[in-house]
């Protein structure tokens, strides 16, 4: 049994937690994809979050072997894998650069620096392949390729070729996020999505570190190979988490949020929803499959009904009085006016009863709700307060009974 200090040690935890991660969040972003074919940038965002969790899938140990039998090619996941991780960096970069000058006037890459940043990651990616075929691996390594062959002629190129593209993807990205973190009005979950690309990024030049001292190291003469063997993976599989998370939190941050909106507004108008249906003696009737924002709807168009019948027994001036008693009483102005509403919902209640038993000193009156109409949600907040409800409406009617008459 691992112990949890070695936890992300295990060299098949380091690479399939990633896996996890990545595919969750292809997984999520994935309807958004779909509906959103045309765009470019989301098609991108998914290539990408494939591309990576394939580099963790055939970067496995099992992986390796397995592609190295089959193909009879001995190490032969080597340039595969760096190619992908190549193919990766690339695109990423580009990602970054294109959303980024998209939505802002700044242009960090121009496009014919983006037709070059292709050329030139195209040109690694045949150049680690014809290095691979000039290079004697006739060895397999299944976990410490870049250290055993770090001092063999065309693989040692290889390897420091496949790292220094990584560092500069990972170094010019992380300039082109952190350039915009730093700009003002961006979407807040936009700007903890983009944090966690930079951090991911970072900790790509982190892996690459790791892995170029193990190897000079092996030029030295010195042996730090557990830097690329049990450290680096780790390394790598936090990288990408973060970049996964990094690339869905904005769009699953902004779900989340307008989801708990919509319930927390739902649950806020409750109170006001249960003195209008008890007035009314209608409810809303539930439906297993109706989404919460059609519930949000319902409930809040049964409200808005409900009180426009209540309209004509409003009275205005109590409630211009119990605005002024609660101000008196300390309340700041919108929440005043919210108990002010209260104060003249109940008295519409009470009057249309009073109405309804046959009461000819009843009057009916013609009051603009509008204002009441557009505030439901901090009227049915208020409405959980009967102790200030109460003190309002007191003084707002003994301020009635000094009014002299006239």
């Amino acid at each position: 049994m691992t112990s949890p200090s070695g936890f992300l040690n295990d060299p098949y935890i380091a690479f399939w937690i990633p896996v996890a991660v990545l595919t969750a969040a292809l997984v999520i972003k994935l309807p958004s994809i779909v509906r959103l074919w045309k765009d470019p940038l989301l098609r991108a965002v998914g290539g990408l979050l494939v591309l990576a969790s394939a580099i963790f899938v055939l970067a496995a140990p099992p992986t390796i072997a397995w592609t190295n039998r089959v193909t009879g090619v001995p190490n032969i996941s080597a340039p595969l894998v760096y190619s992908i991780l190549t193919a990766f960096c690339g695109s990423c970069l580009l990602l970054i650069a294109s959303w980024r000058n998209g939505i802002s006037d700044r242009r960090e890459i121009t496009g014919r620096a983006m037709q070059w940043i292709v050329i030139v990651y195209l040109g690694v990616i045949i150049a680690l392949w014809v290095l691979f075929a000039l290079a004697d691996v006739h060895e397999e390594r299944l976990r410490d390729l870049d250290t055993h062959y770090a001092t063999t002629p065309f693989m040692r190129e290889l390897i420091l070729l496949y790292l220094l593209a990584h560092a500069v993807a990972g170094m010019i990205t992380s300039k082109l996020i952190w350039s915009w973190v730093r700009t003002d009005g961006l979407d807040a979950w936009l700007r903890r999505g983009l944090t966690c690309l930079a951090i991911g990024n970072a900790m790509n030049l982190i892996f690459d570190g790791v892995k170029l001292s193990a190897v000079v190291a092996r030029w030295t003469g010195h042996d730090l190979d557990r830097l690329s063997t049990d450290l680096a993976p780790p390394v790598a599989c936090a990288a990408a988490v973060l970049i996964a998370v990094g690339f869905v939190l904005p769009h699953l941050g902004q779900y989340l949020h307008r989801r708990v909106r919509i319930h927390l507004s739902h649950w806020h108008l409750r109170p006001l929803y249960l003195l209008t249906r008890a007035v009314s003696g209608d409810r809303v009737h539930f439906q297993l499959r109706a989404t919460p924002e059609l519930r949000l709807t319902r409930r809040e168009t049964f409200i808005r009904d409900a009180l426009l019948r209540l309209g004509r027994y409003v009275d205005e001036d109590l409630g211009r009085r119990a605005c002024d008693s609660a101000l008196r009483l300390g309340h700041e102005a919108g929440r005043a006016k919210s108990l002010a509403h209260v104060v003249t919902i109940q008295d519409a209640i009470e009057t249309k009863q009073r109405s309804r038993k046959g009461d000819a000193t009843t009057p009916l009156n013609s009051p603009d709700i509008e204002d009441l109409l557009g505030a439901i949600e901090a009227v049915s907040r208020v409405l959980r307060d009967t102790g200030d409800i109460r003190a309002v409406r007191e003084r707002a009617c003994a301020a009635a009974e000094r009014v002299p008459p006239e």
